[in-house]
């Protein structure tokens, strides 16, 4: 289980970094903000996986409020937007 959380946790750090350089350098607001959900749901498998590798459920709260607020926040965002040429 160990080689599987390190494999995990290896994937999920270069998964977060390709996600930190789309938000700074996406050409548009709506591409920072697919990147931004992307941050959300990689912190999210990374509680899942420490969760998982220290069989520890009590992260478990946490990852459903994150997807909602996740949700959430990117819902509101793309309703609300408003085009970047205006």
């Amino acid at each position: 289980m160990t080689v599987v959380a390190i494999i995990a946790g290896t994937m999920l750090i270069l998964a977060a970094a390709l996600t930190c350089y789309r938000i700074l350098a996406g050409p548009n607001s709506l591409d920072r903000l697919v990147a931004i959900d992307t941050a959300m749901a990689v912190a999210m498998c990374g509680l899942a996986v420490w969760a998982a590798a220290s069989k520890d459920t009590t992260v478990v709260p946490a990852i459903v409020a994150l997807s909602l607020v996740g949700f959430l926040g990117s819902a509101s965002v793309a309703r609300f937007r408003v085009g970047d040429d205006q």
